[in-house]
């Protein structure tokens, strides 16, 4: 037997060093919804976004960490390198997102008939793409 969800979404955990840059893009640039902040373990805190009913949890480590994620999106490593928020303003968001000086990786594209998307890049290299149907 499969997963048996208990929720219809998920919980995203994106680990960073400077939580105001990050809150600057997901919360003040991407308008995601603040759920308020936790203290984690080991003197760290966890910011916490809606994404529609998805939970993004913006964390900062009491402790400096070991690596960084390879750089270069899609093309520079494996494992996660990306993810899809699906949006009606696509056009809109890639401009607030330029305005903010976050980097464009792909412009407003159509990808197929009806179908565009954009990359952006936070500001720990992390992508995020955004799909409009």
């Amino acid at each position: 037997m499969g997963v048996k969800l208990a929720k219809d979404s998920i919980d995203l955990g994106i680990i960073t060093t400077d939580a105001e840059r990050a809150l600057a893009f997901y919360r003040d640039t991407l308008g995601l919804e603040s759920e308020g902040e936790m203290p984690m373990p080991g003197g760290g805190v966890m910011h916490r976004l809606l994404c529609g009913t998805s939970l993004i949890k913006i964390v900062v480590n009491g402790r400096e960490p070991k690596a960084t994620a390879a750089p270069g999106g899609i093309g520079g490593s494996t494992g996660y390198r990306y993810w899809t928020i699906s949006v009606s303003n696509l056009d809109d968001l890639v401009k607030r997102c330029d305005d903010g000086g976050y980097k464009i990786v792909i412009g407003a594209t159509e990808i197929r008939p009806g179908i565009r998307i954009a990359m952006v890049e936070d500001p720990d290299g992390n992508w995020v793409e955004f799909l409009e149907s």
